[in-house]
Order: C-alpha cells, then sequence, then structure tokens
C-alpha cells in the first residue's frame, strides 16, 4: 500500500507540474495586457507596472520566474483583482466560504441522488421510476447557472423567503439557495448512476442466493446491493467534490458569494496571472488528492479490490 500510495503522490506531483506549465503558456499566448482597459493609462505607466510584476521580460524567463517561486511556496501576488494582495491569502481567506457551501451541496445531493437512485431501482418501469428518470434528466441537461437564475427569480426578492445578495444577511437563509443550485446536478447525476449501478446490482447471483435464504428486500438493497452499487458513484465523487467544495464559479457570481470560484472569474476577465494560476494549482491538487482518498476507499467499499496491481 505504501509504494502505491509514493506512486500516485510523484504522478500527482508530474500532473500538477503539467498543468501549471500548459496553463502558463495558454495565458501568455492570449494577446493583451492585464492594465489596459477602457481608459488607458500612459505606456510610461504600462511600462512601469510590467517591470514591477516581470512581464516586461521574455516569456521563458517569466516561466522559470513563476516555476522557481513555486517549488518555493510562493505563489506571487495579484496584479489586478485585489492589488499587490499575496495570491496564497486570497485562496486561503476565500476557500472556507465556498468549501462550507460546498459541502453542504455535495452532502445533500448524495443523500439525496442515492436514495432517489435505490428507489428509481426498486420501483423499475412504475411511475416512480418514470417521474424520477425524467427528473435526473433535466437536471443533468440544465446549467448550473440557469438553476441558479430560475431560484434566484423565484424565491428571491420583498416578500420572498430569500435574500438576494449573499451578504445581505447573517442568516442560515443566505446558504439554502447557493446550495441547492450548485447541489441539483451532481444529485441528478448521482441518481442516474445510482439507479443504473443498482439494476445491475439486484441482477447479480449473490443477489438472488440472498432473496432464496429469505433476507427480507430493504436489507437485501441497502446492505447487499447498495454496497456493490456505489463503486461507480464512488468513482465519480472524486472529482466532484473537489469542484464543489472550491466552489462553483457561476453560482458564485449569481448570488454574489465572496468565494473562490467568484475570484476566479474576476480573475480572468481581469486578466490577473497569478491569481488564475495559483487557483487553477489549487484545484488541479485538490481533484487528485480526491482521486487518491476515492482510490483508497475502494478497498473500504469492496476488500476484494486489489490497489497494487493496478496497471
Amino acid at each position: 500500500m505504501a509504494k502505491y500510495i509514493l506512486k500516485r503522490v510523484l504522478m500527482a506531483l508530474l500532473t500538477i507540474f503539467a498543468i501549471a506549465s500548459l496553463t502558463f503558456f495558454l495565458m501568455k499566448a492570449i494577446p493583451g495586457n492585464p492594465f489596459l482597459s477602457e481608459k488607458n493609462p500612459p505606456q510610461s505607466v504600462i511600462d512601469n507596472l510590467n517591470a514591477k510584476y516581470g512581464l516586461d521580460k521574455s516569456v521563458p524567463e517569466q516561466y522559470v520566474m513563476y516555476m522557481n517561486n513555486l517549488i518555493h511556496g510562493d505563489l506571487g501576488v495579484s496584479i489586478k483583482t485585489q492589488k499587490n494582495y499575496p495570491v496564497a491569502r486570497i485562496i486561503t481567506e476565500m476557500f472556507p466560504t465556498s468549501a462550507k457551501i460546498g459541502a453542504i451541496a455535495i452532502s445533500w445531493a448524495v443523500i439525496v441522488g442515492v436514495l432517489l437512485g435505490c428507489i428509481s431501482a426498486y420501483y423499475r418501469g412504475k411511475a416512480a421510476d418514470s417521474a424520477l428518470r425524467v427528473v435526473s434528466t433535466l437536471g443533468i441537461s440544465m446549467p448550473g447557472f440557469v438553476v441558479a437564475t430560475l431560484l434566484l427569480l423565484l424565491l428571491c426578492g420583498d416578500g420572498k423567503p430569500f435574500p438576494v445578495l449573499f451578504t445581505s444577511t447573517t442568516s442560515w437563509r443566505r446558504y439554502v439557495l447557493p446550495c441547492l443550485a450548485l447541489g441539483f446536478y451532481p444529485m441528478c447525476y448521482i441518481a442516474r448512476q445510482t439507479r443504473t449501478s443498482m439494476l445491475d446490482a439486484l441482477g447479480q447471483e449473490y443477489i438472488k442466493t440472498a432473496r432464496a435464504k429469505g433476507l427480507n428486500t430493504k436489507r437485501i438493497v441497502l446492505k447487499h446491493a447498495l454496497r456493490n452499487a456505489f463503486i461507480p458513484v464512488l468513482t465519480y465523487l472524486g472529482p466532484q467534490i473537489a469542484f464543489t467544495l472550491t466552489g462553483g464559479f457561476v453560482v458564485e457570481k449569481v448570488f454574489s458569494i465572496p468565494g473562490l470560484g467568484r475570484y476566479f472569474v474576476q480573475a480572468i476577465t481581469n486578466r490577473d496571472y497569478p491569481v488564475i494560476m495559483g487557483t487553477t494549482i489549487f484545484l488541479a491538487s485538490f481533484v487528485i488528492i480526491m482521486n487518491l482518498i476515492v482510490d483508497l476507499l475502494y478497498k473500504v467499499v469492496d476488500p476484494r479490490i486489489d490497489l497494487t496491481k493496478e496497471g
């Protein structure tokens, strides 16, 4: 197991290096300058700003400088979104808000999605199954910003139960709609995934043997079938948890949530290179860590899985 984990850690470091390099050169390939705006400053001002942040050097020189700083744990400072503010501090200050909303969203999505998937599989071909499949298909087809906008229009405003802006109140109500919007897509996907896996599991020989032994349906579904049906869901949850905990970019923008996703969108709009790089590296690292955790959880869910035989 230790050898497997070490191998995955080395692969993770190589992957992060590749992602950082690719992101860096793609940003530099886009024409323009972060200091240009509708009211362009004099060229002398732009030249001074470029020199201050090292943008006057060639792209290869900038790359070497950035990677050297990255190795030493320095993500640089924001050049526009929060001028001269360390990127590492932006991430550490903004991430907790995104993580809190994401944790609530993914928690209800998993619980409701798995439950609806089991119900749909159990009542296969009946009205409940058809209704749940329609809802799941609609949820997967609708982009997150559409769900967020609909919730905002229907449930926010004067005389309505929820605030328009996330920062307008300290009440628990401000979390409801962002968490619903952020968790709706994964809930629908998990429901469909669970249904498919559950139908496959219920057709296995060990389930027929359990029925022949007289076990009740509830125990067969929850203890035997669900444990094996949950493996494909677990595979999906790895990257999805990472993306959800770092905040839905569009959802945070719609509800004006001061989270990491919102600042990432602003950084792209402002061409704030250090913030874009830092957030991308952080997200990539989070996804890789979650995938490693999910791989280790396979062994817990199904002891027959031998991680050391991975090709």
